[in-house]
Order: C-alpha cells, then sequence, then structure tokens
C-alpha cells in the first residue's frame, strides 16, 4: 500500500470511529463560536441563537441520557434528556432575550454572555470561519461534527509530513499520524473549539521549520511559519504571540549554539528567529490597531468569572498569587498520573536526536504551557489549553523509535539468503 493510501485509511478509520460520539462534545465557548458560524451564513441573532440552544441543549440531553444510563443507583429510572433539554431551553433563552432586549445586538456572537466577555470571541473569527461551510451544506450536528473530523485528520497529516520532511521512514511517520490522533490532541481538536486549528497550524509552522533547517524547501518552509503565525492571529492571537515568540527564542538558541562551537550560526535559525520576531511584532501592532482586549483585560475576565463579579482592584497581585496555586496542584496532579509527563520525556529525548529541529519542537510545545499560564484555571474543561504540548511526544516519540527500526530494518535487508534446494 503507498503511503497516501495508508494516511488516508488512518484518517478514515479515525472518522468512522467518531461516530459513536457525534454530540456532547460541545464546551460553554462553543456556542459562541458556533452563533458567529451562523451568522457568516446568513441567520440573524435570532436564528443563530435558536439553531445554536438547540444544539447545546441537546447535548446536555444526550450527556444526562448516557449518565443515567449507567447510574448504579438510577438506570431504571424515567429518562431525564426530556427536562434537560426543557430546562437547558428555558435558561438560555431568558438569557439572550433579556441581552437581545437591553439592545446588545451588535457584532457576529449571539450575547449568550456579558457584551464585555463576548468581545473576545469577537476578535476570533478564524474558527468561525473555518466551521461555517460545514454547517452551511451539512446542517448544525453533523456539521460541527464534520468539521472536528476534518481539523484533526488535518492535524494527523500534517504530523505525518513533518516527520517525512524530517527523513523518517513511512511506518514511523504514521505512527506520528496515529498518536497525534489517538492522544488527547485528537479528543480536544474533535471539540467545537479553537484547539483543533491551533494544533493544526502549529504543526504547519513545524513542517515549515523541517523544510527549512533540512534543506528541502527553504522559501516554502519560510512561507509555511509566516502563513501559520498569520492565520493564528486570526483564530486566536495569543497564541500567534505565544508561537512567534518561543520560535524567535529557539532560533536564537539554535545560531549561537552552532556559533558556540565555531560553525555557521544557520541561514535557517535565523530565518525562523526572524520570522518569530516579526510575528511577535506583528501580533502585538496588529492587535493595538485592532483594539483587541488588552491583557488586563484578560486577567480581570479570570478573576471575576467572566465579569459576572466587580473588578478586581489588585489583579496583577491575585494573578500571580493564584499562578503558584495553579501550578503547585497541577504538578501535584501529574505525579498523581504521570502519564502527561512520561510521554514528555519520551517527546524530550526524541527531540534531542535532531538538536536543530527539537529545539523547535520544544518551543512549540512550551506555547501550551504559555497558553495554560495564561488562564490559572484547575476546572476549565479539562487539559484543553495545555494541548499543545502534546506536539511533543506526538513527533518525539517517532524521533526516539528511529534507531529500533533502522536496526530492525538493516540486518534484515543485508541478511543472507539461504539457497533454495
Amino acid at each position: 500500500m503507498r503511503p497516501r493510501a495508508r494516511v488516508l485509511l488512518l484518517a478514515g478509520v479515525f472518522a468512522l470511529l467518531q461516530l459513536a460520539n457525534v454530540t456532547g462534545r460541545d464546551t460553554p465557548d462553543s456556542k459562541n463560536y458556533l452563533s458567529y458560524a451562523l451568522n457568516l451564513t446568513g441567520a440573524d441573532k435570532r436564528e443563530a441563537a435558536a439553531a445554536t440552544i438547540d444544539y447545546y441543549c441537546a447535548g446536555r440531553a444526550v450527556i444526562a441520557h448516557r449518565g443515567q444510563n449507567v447510574n448504579v443507583v438510577r438506570f431504571h429510572a424515567p429518562d431525564p434528556a426530556p427536562e434537560v433539554l426543557r430546562e437547558c431551553r428555558e435558561r438560555e433563552w431568558r438569557q439572550v432575550e433579556a441581552r437581545l432586549a437591553a439592545g446588545e445586538t451588535g457584532g457576529h456572537t449571539v450575547p449568550f454572555m456579558p457584551e464585555r466577555f463576548m468581545r473576545i470571541f469577537e476578535t476570533r473569527p478564524g474558527y468561525p470561519v473555518f466551521l461555517a461551510p460545514f454547517v452551511g451544506v451539512f446542517g448544525v450536528t453533523w456539521g460541527v461534527w464534520a468539521a472536528g473530523v476534518a481539523v484533526t485528520c488535518l492535524g494527523g497529516m500534517l504530523a505525518f509530513l513533518v516527520l517525512r520532511a524530517l527523513a523518517l521512514p513511512v511506518p514511523l511517520a504514521l505512527t506520528g499520524q496515529a498518536l497525534f490522533m489517538v492522544l488527547p490532541c485528537g479528543t480536544t481538536a474533535m471539540r467545537p473549539m479553537t484547539e483543533g486549528l491551533l494544533l493544526a497550524l502549529t504543526l504547519a509552522a513545524l513542517w515549515g521549520c523541517a523544510l527549512l533547517l533540512e534543506g528541502r524547501g527553504r522559501r516554502e518552509g519560510l512561507a509555511l511559519v509566516c502563513g501559520a503565525l498569520l492565520a493564528l492571529f486570526t483564530v486566536k492571537h495569543s497564541q500567534a504571540l505565544f508561537l512567534g515568540l518561543c520560535l524567535a527564542v529557539a532560533g536564537a538558541v539554535v545560531a549561537v549554539r552552532r556559533r558556540w562551537r565555531g560553525l555557521p550560526a544557520g541561514r535557517g535559525a535565523v530565518a525562523l528567529a526572524a520570522a518569530g520576531c516579526a510575528g511577535v511584532l506583528g501580533t502585538v501592532l496588529l492587535a493595538r490597531l485592532l483594539h483587541y482586549p488588552s491583557v488586563s483585560e484578560s486577567v480581570q475576565d479570570l478573576l471575576t468569572d467572566h465579569f459576572a463579579r466587580p473588578d478586581r482592584e489588585r489583579p496583577w497581585a491575585e494573578f500571580f498569587q493564584l499562578q503558584g496555586n495553579f501550578w503547585t496542584e497541577w504538578l501535584r496532579r501529574r505525579l498523581w498520573e504521570p502519564l502527561f509527563v512520561a510521554f514528555l520525556a519520551a517527546g524530550v529525548l526524541g527531540a534531542r536526536r535532531r538538536p536543530a529541529f527539537g529545539a523547535f519542537l520544544v518551543a512549540a510545545a512550551c506555547t501550551g504551557f504559555l497558553n495554560q499560564a495564561g488562564h490559572p484555571d484547575i476546572n476549565i474543561w479539562g487539559d484543553r489549553l495545555i494541548v499543545l504540548a502534546w506536539l511533543l511526544p506526538v513527533l518525539g516519540v517517532p524521533l526516539l523509535l528511529e534507531p529500533v527500526v533502522l536496526r530492525a530494518v538493516v540486518p534484515a535487508q543485508g541478511a543472507p539468503v539461504e539457497p533454495v534446494r
């Protein structure tokens, strides 16, 4: 079977597995992105609100039904789904109707939350633009599901392309694709949220890094990195800032390390450092030019439970105190269940086999930690904010397995053939 066919086969198997959970993947923020996408397809505020509320509440009802089916005490009780659906619709419509009546009709999103909070989602058109064609063609339920499958399969294919650009054998590149799908990357990318696109675009940037560093296409590689940073700005501009900053640092470290060893700094590393610096500068300038919410506004959003409470007088002092509390508890939980730590360690060991590219891989993974540090909330729908850190084992583990595969293949190829009697 050709490599292309194997990649498509893996993607097809993944898509079939996702039919087990067509609904129930959404989070409260999914309502904002979905209503934005519906508005882009031509729906007015009330039409977008109706379709979004029906989708969101149907997901809540499905989860309630599944939960009761396996409840050892209440599994034989009446199905709670109809009541959950009714209460959810009433609650959501009550909030939306009140805000629409108060004149909160601007922008693309339905006012599910205070206007100050919704402003954050108005600055993230990338995912709604991606979602809109799927919703327009397949409807809300199947459109959201198809968009999740598409972006997750795209991420897996990009992982394959990154590893092939590093000259890894096809089986190891397929391993990277499979790891992307079965690790939390795949689970998180299937949610109707921005994380799927963030993962795919970060992998596109890493593909550009691999092409540039391996000399397989310098112009193409640089174009991929710059295009990924620009696209990230439309999806979540803080991620473009983090990735640009981390790429700049990685490029500087690689160049300085090479010069310290008496070698040329290398065009690839310098070009990537320059692209990262341009990404940081461009993100800051564009965000100010477009009057995007500031960092202070984001901190107030965190500390006031999405502006449901008065602004904090000393937000930064409280924020840094929360940082210490958060990371202490986060580390305690990771040591209790050290799977994530083990995968990160394996990824680091694999990244060391390609020192130049490994620096950029670690840098991309660090954006997950920066993203989590910006939202030190231990209960914010699992580990979706730090999910970009999982790219380290997705690409690092196949690199770690490379010598094992080569030792298995080369002797077999060179083994003497027993003569036929």
